[in-house]
């Protein structure tokens, strides 16, 4: 029997929920927050949607009784506020910082042997908080942000080249922001074939631009954050390690000498399983996307430098 918790009932936090209950990637999902009704509202919702779509698992909604996730396999940690218009991921370290290890202490007093997943911005800090302040293993703690931004990526490209995203190649490295973040376009892909020999090097440039600035354009169309892709992303994560799918999906994981960097939580490939990061994968990176890294991992640094931990 399989267990995830998901912490925080909000957009993100109720869409991973839903993801997970409807592909059934766990046999029991807890949602918490801290708002009474809300998570409980939010699970009966969906739950009421079992007998239509065939569903199996069970989803419970529970009001800051951390007692009831115990034993979880998995832990998503959406909570904090989200990005309002004009605001970066790096101005909510204040606020976030301080719930983001509220939670981490309240679910590991509980699921000792879970593996967490940090969706908070801004999540490559976020993520690395965790690290400092859990004395967990760095192979259980996965930062979600390079699993969405490449999702994002491949949408786009598929856009541009009319084709199904599903048949589209493309991963995201780098920091989870705006200017941080690298979209590899050299790896981009339609079936195996190159996407620079599929289109001219400006519109994939475009692409890549587009990608980078994702996030923000839809808190602009929406006035907040977005949330069923960083939903659905959390759940993609999940799903890879309840079910040691060994899949390579890009996370913030904590380096220590891959890619020349340490002591820093960035998007990097990671081969996901039931151990949770069980391999960070290095790609021959030319000198250029080197130079890209290496300035996305100085301003991840700098915004670390803010906590307090």
């Amino acid at each position: 029997m399989s267990k995830v918790t998901v912490v925080g009932a909000g957009n993100v936090g109720a869409t991973c929920a839903n993801v997970l209950v409807t592909q059934g990637i766990a046999d029991e999902v807890v949602l918490i927050d801290i708002k009474e009704g809300l998570s409980e509202g939010k699970a009966m919702d969906i739950m009421q949607t079992a007998n239509i779509l065939n569903l199996d698992t069970r989803l419970t909604g529970v009001t800051n009784d951390y007692e009831k996730t115990a034993g979880s396999d998995v832990v998503v940690i959406t909570s904090g506020i989200p990005r309002k218009p004009g605001m970066t991921r790096e101005e909510l370290i204040g606020v976030n910082a301080g719930i983001v290890k509220s939670v981490t202490d309240n679910v590991l007093k509980y699921s000792p042997n879970a593996i967490i997943v940090c969706v908070s911005n801004p999540m490559d800090t976020m993520t690395y908080l965790i690290h400092k302040t859990s004395g967990l293993p760095k192979n259980r703690i996965i930062g979600m942000g390079g699993a969405l931004d490449s999702a994002r990526f491949k949408y786009f490209l598929s856009v541009a080249l009319g084709a199904n995203p599903n048949e589209i190649e493309g991963i995201v490295i780098g920091g989870h922001g705006d200017t941080t973040m690298i979209p590899l376009v050299r790896y981009a892909a339609y079936r195996g074939i190159p996407a620079s020999t599929l289109m001219p090097a400006e519109q994939l440039e475009k692409v890549a631009a587009d990608t980078m600035v994702g996030g923000a354009t839809l808190t602009k169309l929406l006035g907040t954050s977005a949330w069923y892709a960083p939903g659905a992303a959390a759940a993609q994560v999940v799903g890879a390690v309840i079910g040691d799918q060994k899949k390579l999906i890009s996370c913030s994981a904590l380096l220590e000498g891959e890619y020349g960097e340490k002591d820093l939580c960035i998007g990097v490939p990671c081969i996901l399983g039931k151990n949770g990061i069980e391999k960070i994968v290095e790609f021959d990176l030319n000198e250029e996307e080197k130079e890209l890294f290496r300035k996305s991992a100085e301003a991840v640094h700098k915004t670390n430098s803010a906590l307090s931990c």
